[in-house]
């Protein structure tokens, strides 16, 4: 089949309809505002904010979009939280003419999305790359950022653990070639190291068509902002965030092993609840996704004394 006819129907773009007919279906609308200096940004936010109700942002990771990421969470978060899905710079509707790479750059774009939405609170849950800029919110927006969720996103990671060989790769191109993958074969490479049970049998038209509408673009921009979290980074330059805050990780996650989470715990301390979610790996959101989100809610439901931010009964949980 040649490429102008497999393009007649796709399923990315057809789930892609229906997943924003489901984000619609929990209350949410889109919104887009320009912050200036040549950067919009798009965000899925409360058709009408419940100000008796939390404020929770979800920002995804690398690969498919947020509406993909966060398929089952905001079904779930929608009746209890005003819930808001950004897309970050580079991704989905989000885009700027400013060569800014860094993960703090990010964090001040959601942050100032929340602003136009005239949200001061929040906790913020970020899964793999939008781990990094949920910590950074943490960090710069402290009066603001009340919890914490990090989700399988090595935060605690060192340049010289790619030459220590922590990682299955070398270094950060070889990375990139994995984390965006433009042909078949090296989705299906991806697809092996972030399941533990990858599906196995799909087609390559398939594939080839979730690359066209989900990989294809700001390739360039996508590799700086993999560059930018490794370069010169140290340990001993993470902040120490003050917040309540829940780790969770698979077990067997191979984009970022399981050191980062204890890493990540140690560096936390008795601040940090780490959960480690059995026989799964970098996708335990989609493996074991009910698991994944009774942690989730629970630590959301959970009322935090506001003379102290120090999480209760803190231990390590392993299902």
């Amino acid at each position: 089949m040649s490429k102008s006819k497999s393009k007649c129907f796709s399923f990315t773009s057809s789930r892609n309809r229906c997943l924003r007919s489901a984000f619609t279906r929990s209350g949410l609308r889109p919104f887009t505002v320009d912050l200036g200096n040549g950067t919009v940004i798009h965000c899925w936010v409360p058709k009408t904010r419940n100000p008796a109700r939390p404020n929770v942002v979800l920002i995804h990771g690398f690969g498919a979009n947020a509406l993909w990421q966060f398929c089952e969470t905001v079904p779930l978060l929608s009746p209890h939280f005003n819930v808001y899905v950004p897309d970050l710079v580079f991704f989905g509707n989000s885009v700027s003419t400013r060569k800014e790479w860094s993960e703090s750059f990010q964090a001040r774009c959601v942050k100032r999305v929340m602003e136009a939405n005239s949200v001061e609170k929040m906790a913020v849950v970020g899964l793999s790359y939008g781990g990094f800029v949920a910590y950074s919110m943490a960090a710069q927006f402290g009066e603001c950022v009340e919890k914490v969720v990090i989700c399988c996103a090595g935060v605690c990671l060192e340049e010289k653990d790619l030459k220590e060989r922590l990682f299955p790769v070398a270094d950060v191109e070889e990375a990139a070639s994995i984390l965006l993958p433009q042909t078949a074969e090296k989705m299906t490479e991806l697809m092996g190291y972030t399941f533990v049970k990858p599906p196995r049998g799909l087609p390559s038209c398939l594939l080839e068509d979730f690359i066209d509408e989900m990989c294809a673009q700001y390739v360039e921009e996508k590799k700086e902002l993999l560059r930018a979290i490794v370069k010169d980074r140290k340990l001993s330059d993470l902040p120490k965030i003050s917040q309540p805050t829940l780790i969770v990780w698979g077990d067997q996650d191979r984009i970022f092993p399981m050191e980062l989470a204890n890493r990540l715990k140690r560096h936390l301390g008795e601040n940090a609840e780490l959960v480690v979610i059995k026989n799964t790996g970098h996708a335990f959101i989609h493996e074991k996704p009910k698991e994944f989100h009774r942690h989730l809610k629970a630590f959301l439901s959970r009322q935090v004394s506001p003379d102290s931010k120090t999480l209760p009964n803190n231990h390590q949980n392993r299902k």
